[in-house]
């Protein structure tokens, strides 16, 4: 009787090569969206802590701005408008003899600021010659956060801000709120800055 001789069966099947490499392509897949996820993770911090420090940076200049603002040039009352979303006030800004007008406002979902400076003889604020820039981007406040909130003379801490429209002549303190979220499509989420300024020049009893 004759016995064949066994066969080598330490090589791959084809179907173990097939196998095989289905798993490395999953692995590899997996990594790089991995990878991925983590990039654009890193990069919507990154972009939301700019955003923060920036917003920040411009709320102090804010507060600044209201801590300082008195009548115009021409008399008229320190405060010119008080809404949820724009306040216009004057303030001298540029430390010279001159107060500018000063009117932050929400369009869309950008903040802007707009300064007039009084020219002629006599002086005027002309809306025209009105200078305008974007000062904060990405701005979600919605309809149920205001931008700006306005209190009197009796603020405790906890008080309710004054109900709209609000009467200028009122107004002792305001509280700026900004909400951001520069993609709200990717986490880690919208970002809240908030800052108060008192308006030395009409201080009472705060």
């Amino acid at each position: 009787m004759i016995h064949s001789a066994p066969q080598n069966k330490n090589g791959f099947t084809l179907a173990e090569i097939l196998v095989s490499i289905g798993i490395f392509v999953f692995i590899g897949l997996a990594v790089a969206s991995f990878e991925r996820d983590i990039f654009f993770l890193n990069n919507s911090l990154q972009s939301n802590l700019s955003a923060q420090i920036d917003a920040r940076q411009l709320l102090r200049t804010v507060v600044s701005e209201l801590r300082g603002a008195s009548p115009s040039s021409l008399g008229s009352y320190t405060i010119a408008q008080a809404a949820t979303s724009t306040i216009t006030f004057y303030s001298n800004i540029d430390k010279d003899i001159l107060k500018e007008r000063v009117r932050y406002f929400l369009s869309g979902s950008d903040l802007h600021r707009g300064i007039i400076k009084p020219t002629g003889s006599p002086l005027v604020y002309n809306s025209e010659s009105e200078s305008v820039d974007v000062v904060i981007r990405n701005v979600v406040n919605g309809t149920s956060t205001a931008t700006f909130e306005y209190f009197d003379g009796f603020f405790t801490g906890t008080s309710s801000p004054l109900v709209q429209p609000v009467s200028a002549l009122s107004v002792r303190l305001v509280r700026i709120t900004v909400v951001i979220d520069s993609d709200p499509n990717r986490p880690p989420g919208p970002i809240t800055v908030t800052s108060m300024g008192t308006l030395r020049n009409l201080k009472d009893n705060l």
